[in-house]
């Protein structure tokens, strides 16, 4: 049998303590045989799992006592569960396969935890591995599908994925293994045993070493995919600001790359469509939005954002001199006061002065309103605050939240953008002065 993988990815590190899981079929029955008799030449520390699935009756308890008798034989300590995997795909809403494999690998990580075990090791092995790929195949997978089942995942290890199916069965003659059978695996109603019963005997009359041939080409597939994931981290590790790319540099790269960049960011594995949907926004230069996998992801100024723009809708207030005003959307503090004007600059984000005589009626604090107009200072015409924020460049998220002060002629100010000529004071005049805090660096003490 081979079983280089377990030296090529360093699976049994010595002196780890290794959960096996173990069904009770022929694959992981030579698993646990084969650590067993090994456990002192790898120097770890072994322990068995088996999950009854509670899908069988009699027949599902009878491995389960199967298991649990074999490793009391032969002192090796093992945790057994039963549960119900017909209830849990009701209430998930799920087929039996995937609601068996939640489950059972949920248990296998709750008992690696109480026993202490650094590594889970599964039974899977190079028939499993093509299975896999052949089945992936038929979903319409790209490159990630074609590397089948990884050898390590985390802290899941599989010794014999590099073993065929008759090699396993070859060793547990010669060692006299003894093991059940699954009468579920003998039928035809579930895509994996179809795959096994109808499609692999046909490809193997194609090619005796067919399981061998497709493992090294999920072999090939895997280095090839950790090559490009590594250059797609490696833009996004230059380029990511927590919240954004640039637009043109994501464009420049080739598409196997640039799709792996928004996958990852998108959360992960993503549907054809879904990518698709995503690329699409690197093409152009307007606003435009993709809604990926229940996230929305948007273009806009030349960058690419991954996270969604909360609507914002700033409630109309009143600002009254010598009071303070909460604006909570902004999370704004405003302070203001009646006095003369110093000087004539204006640092619109932390203040900004009105020239009091000009002020028409009350002050109200609000957003940005369709239409809305005013002549800013130093500009010498009417400007629409449409095109002042189109000039700033400013996003979608900063004009939602531009606060627009306006008395009864219109708008006077829009903080940290403008202020119009009329309400432009000089030194020396009475003005209105408003001081902007920010409210989460005040109850944070930052400054």
């Amino acid at each position: 049998m081979n079983f280089e993988l377990i030296s090529k990815y360093n699976m049994l590190p010595e002196g780890s303590r290794v959960l096996c899981a173990v069904s009770g079929g022929a694959d992981s029955m030579c698993l646990l045989h084969l650590l067993f008799s090994k456990r002192r030449e790898l120097g770890i520390e072994l322990f068995a799992a088996h999950y009854e699935h509670g899908l069988r009756g009699a027949e599902s308890l009878a491995e389960a006592e199967f298991v649990s008798a074999w490793c009391a034989e032969n002192g090796i300590p093992c945790i057994v569960e039963h549960g119900d995997v017909a209830a849990y795909a009701r209430e998930k809403g799920a087929g039996t396969e995937q609601a068996a494999r939640e489950l059972r690998y949920g248990f296998l990580s709750r008992a690696a935890e109480e026993l202490r075990c650094d590594r889970i090791a599964t039974a899977h092995n190079a028939d499993d591995n093509a299975e896999t790929i052949i089945f992936n195949l038929c979903r319409g997978t790209g490159g990630a599908g074609l590397r089948g089942i990884p050898p390590v995942r985390l802290n899941i290890v599989r010794p014999l994925l590099g073993c065929t199916r008759a090699e396993i069965e070859e060793y547990l003659r010669e060692n006299s293994v003894p093991h059940v059978e699954d009468s579920s695996n003998m039928t035809d109603d579930y895509s994996r045993n179809l795959i096994r019963h109808r499609v692999m005997p046909v490809l193997r009359e194609l090619n005796p070493a067919m399981a061998a041939a497709a493992n090294r080409a999920a072999e090939l597939s895997r280095q090839d995919e950790d090559c490009l994931d590594a250059l797609a981290g490696e833009f996004i590790e230059r380029h990511f600001d927590g919240e954004s790319l640039p637009q043109k540099e994501l464009r420049q790269l080739h598409p196997a790359i640039a799709s792996r960049v928004l996958r990852r960011l998108c959360g992960g594995s993503q549907s054809m469509a879904c990518t698709e949907r995503a690329m699409s926004l690197l093409e152009g230069s307007e606003y435009a939005e993709a809604d990926i996998s229940g996230r929305r992801i948007r273009r806009e100024r030349g960058r690419i954002y991954f996270n969604e723009a909360p609507e914002v809708s700033i409630s109309p207030r009143r600002l009254i001199p010598g009071q303070t005003l909460e604006i909570p959307e902004l999370n704004l503090r405003l302070r203001s006061e009646i006095c003369r004007q110093e000087t004539e600059i204006n640092d619109l984000f932390k203040t900004c002065a009105f020239y009091y005589d000009n002020i028409c009626g009350n002050i109200i604090c609000t957003g940005k309103f369709d239409g809305d107009r005013l002549r800013p200072l130093g500009r010498g015409c009417t400007k629409s605050l449409k095109s002042l924020f189109a000039e700033n460049k400013m996003t979608r998220q900063q004009r939602q939240t531009a606060l627009v002060f306006r008395d009864d002629d219109g708008i006077l100010a829009v903080r940290g953008l403008c202020i119009a000529q009329r309400a432009a004071a000089r030194a020396g005049d009475k003005i209105i002065r408003i001081y902007f805090e920010n409210t989460d660096n005040i109850e944070t003490g930052r400054q």
